[in-house]
């Protein structure tokens, strides 16, 4: 017995001792695998800390650099607040020079930078000034008297601002005057749009556009070009205009002209009587639609328009209203009213826009827009007092339908 005790214990001695360097072996591992790991993490915060420390920098210098350029802004007086007066009248100068320039320029040819100024005066890149200038616009036009047609080529810009990620296109219109009641009413015969032009500083639009124009009415009308600059995440932008007056062509000789771009301006394309009708105990304005009067060169029975209304208060838009369709004929009758909330009747502050747009298979085309309102001009803000004063009782009067 005392044998196989012994043989018991010699067995139990040889598994202990095999059994003791296998854990320590398991144990040192797991020591060895997790001082990596913390290794490993440590590496990650250093470099998440290093590029924080990036970005700061990055960003104080970019505040930095915002804020000298702020105040080289207003020390050069680029917004004609602190701009001493020597510097003013030389910028005015160089502004009006600019904007008298309407050259007659072959195909080749372009216009001259305002480098060149006589002795003694100073030229804007050395004054540390921005041009005023909205941007050039060069085109070709040619008249053909045998065939009664205008042609329009060569449609070129240069100098427009420059916005991120921006297509640039030009709206052409062909508009005549017509003998009215209401002073300088137009009618526009026919109007195309250009090829859009992305991400280029100087676009090239490569159109050419056709105009049937009777001998007669050349010298009643007037050539009108937009230059427009919009991207697909924001409202398109007018940069500017250019009008050409067609009694200065001549028969069967090509015109290059080179102009700058001037401020939009609106055109009186006929006129729309609007009722007003306040009722402030229910918080409600009624407009209503009676009757439009609109120029057009042809027979445009076969087409229906409808009216747009839309009304703003306080930056608040409400839901807009569209009225029933009709033949689009010299003397449109809507007879049609729209009740509109008001989320604040005390102050009346709201501007009312009257749009009417012509429907065709594919697509539609504004004839026309009318604006009422306090804060409009001469009849609009007196058709709105008049309502205001008139409560409960509507007020119709007739207003200009621009474009």
């Amino acid at each position: 017995e005392e044998q196989d005790m012994i043989q018991k214990m010699s067995v139990m001695v040889d598994l202990h001792s095999l059994q003791m360097p296998f854990s320590n072996i398991w144990k040192y591992g797991i020591l060895a695998l997790a001082i990596l790991l913390l290794l490993v993490a440590l590496t990650i915060l250093t470099c998440q800390i290093c590029q924080l420390q990036k970005c700061s920098r990055t960003r104080k210098k970019k505040r930095c650099h915002s804020r000298a350029w702020v105040k080289i802004k207003a020390a050069n007086g680029i917004w004609g607040k602190k701009m001493p007066p020597l510097l003013h009248d030389t910028s005015k100068q160089s502004n009006a020079g600019i904007q008298a320039s309407t050259l007659m320029l072959g195909p080749s040819q372009e216009p001259s930078s305002f480098s060149e100024t006589p002795q003694g005066q100073a030229t804007s890149s050395d004054l540390g000034l921005l041009p005023c200038s909205r941007g050039t616009l060069k085109f070709s036009l040619l008249y053909c008297r045998e065939r009664c047609e205008l042609l329009l080529t060569g449609l070129e810009a240069w100098g427009l601002p420059r916005r991120r990620c921006a297509e640039s296109t030009v709206r052409v219109r062909l508009l005549r005057q017509v003998s009215s009641h209401i002073p300088g009413l137009q009618c526009m015969v026919q109007e195309w749009q250009s090829q859009v032009v992305k991400n280029c500083s100087r676009p090239a639009f490569g159109d050419h556009f056709v105009f049937s124009l009777q001998d007669a009415e050349v010298e009643k009308s007037t050539l009108k070009l937009e230059v427009q600059q919009f991207d697909k995440y924001s409202r398109s932008a007018v940069l500017g205009e250019v009008r050409v007056t067609l009694s200065e062509l001549k028969a069967s000789q090509s015109l290059v002209l080179c102009k700058e771009l001037q401020k939009t301006t609106k055109d009186v394309v006929g006129e729309v009587l609007v009722s007003l009708k306040c009722l402030p105990i229910s918080q409600r304005i009624e407009i209503g639609l009676l009757k439009a009067k609109t120029t057009s060169p042809g027979s445009t029975a076969e087409k229906n328009v409808y009216a747009r209304i839309d009304v703003f208060c306080r930056r608040h838009r409400e839901k807009h209203q569209k009225s029933r369709p009709r033949a689009h004929t010299p003397l449109i009758i809507f007879n049609e009213t729209f009740l509109f909330h008001i989320p604040e009747p005390a102050a009346w502050d709201c501007t009312v826009l009257v749009s009417i747009y012509e429907v065709e298979p594919d697509s539609r085309h504004l004839v026309g827009q009318a604006t009422l309102g306090k804060r409009r001009a001469n009849e609009a803000a007196d058709h709105w007092d008049l309502m205001i004063k008139s409560i409960q009782q509507p007020v119709a009067k007739w207003h200009p339908l621009l474009i």
